[in-house]
């Protein structure tokens, strides 16, 4: 499990117990640069995280599904390029599927622009990490979530490295593209709007796609369905 952007590995705590007693394990680690100081924000790129990432598989029983929330979806597409023998799916939660050539900046450009979201943000580290206010983590990440899972996630929320965001994937159909892509969208995610998650899979379509009716944050929103919907998968994968 690879978490989106400002978040940490501590955001699927909830699907692990039910994915365990479904005789699955569940490995969800923190992305190196996260909450570093400038020498390690400065490290970060999109190949190093994509390398973490297969490095950390290859570690793993077999077979492993690498699934990527939010910003982390272009971290499972560039590990799966990078490392395709070692994933048997790819799953996007609610997640940045991009093609090719382009960057995530480049698909949020293609939509427009929120300014309330943007007046949250705040560059910090001489620019290498983005800071985002709590009260705007709270309106887009998580609004249907339980006002203590808001104080909450408010509260571990780090800066983001930035170097990734504005890195062009280096995808191949050969490599990346052989490995079978599933997408969880979430219909009322304010982050990543729902009708950008039914663009990018008409642009890059899936095996399976599946709606929850979620905010950005399904893993606090609605871990039931998510769970679910992680189940379903790994059972058609195994069939």
């Amino acid at each position: 499990m690879i978490h989106g952007a400002w978040h940490g590995g501590w955001c699927f705590d909830r699907l692990r117990a039910p994915l365990e007693a479904a005789g699955h394990a569940m490995t969800a680690p923190d992305l190196p640069g996260m909450g570093g100081d400038t020498r390690a924000l400065a490290a970060v790129s999109l190949e190093s995280w994509a390398r973490f990432v297969a490095e950390a598989a290859e570690a793993l029983p077999a077979p492993v599904i690498l699934c990527g929330h939010s910003r982390g979806g272009i971290v499972v597409s560039q590990a799966a390029e990078l490392a395709p023998e070692r994933f048997t799916a790819l799953v996007y939660i609610a997640a940045m599927l991009v093609p090719d050539g382009a960057s995530l900046y480049d698909m949020r450009d293609s939509q427009p622009r929120d300014a309330a979201f943007e007046a949250g943000l705040e560059p910090v580290a001489s620019g290498l990490a983005v800071a985002v206010a709590p009260e705007v983590a709270t309106a887009y990440f998580c609004d249907r979530c339980s006002p203590a899972d808001q104080a909450m996630v408010a509260a571990r929320l780090l800066p983001e490295p930035v170097r990734p965001l504005g890195t062009p994937l280096r995808l191949s159909e050969a490599r990346s593209g052989q490995v079978p892509r599933h997408y969880i969208a979430c219909r009322h995610d304010r982050t990543i709007p729902f009708a950008l998650q039914q663009a990018m899979q008409a642009r890059l379509p899936c095996a399976t796609s599946v709606t929850l009716e979620s905010d950005h944050s399904p893993f606090l929103c609605a871990p039931e369905a998510l769970t679910a919907a992680l189940i379903t998968i790994a059972e058609r994968i195994e069939a």
